[in-house]
């Protein structure tokens, strides 16, 4: 994964959130080109697929894998523990 990026990345698209610029607006203080290497990078990890339309203006969107659901339960279990410990301490 390799940075805080990527998790804000997955959890917006898990969201819903699946245009690139949706996501740059989204993603506060991220950067179109930080977006555009985590984007490449969870692609080709196989935690996101793009599909890309041929439109004019042409469309990109990107969706969770089946790999990028089950991580995405396990980063929201490890955001479950931190809270719960957080409430104990």
């Amino acid at each position: 994964m390799g940075c805080k990026w990527s998790v804000s990345v997955l959890l917006a698209v898990g969201q819903g959130i699946t245009r690139p610029g949706e996501l740059e607006r989204h993603i506060e203080g991220i950067s179109t080109k930080v977006l555009s290497e985590r984007l490449r990078k969870l692609s080709a990890y196989g935690l996101l697929a793009r599909t890309s339309y041929p439109e004019v203006p042409p469309r990109t969107e990107y969706a969770l894998t089946e790999s990028g659901r089950r991580l995405m339960q396990i980063i929201q279990q490890i955001h479950g523990l931190d809270a719960e410990l957080a409430h104990k301490g």
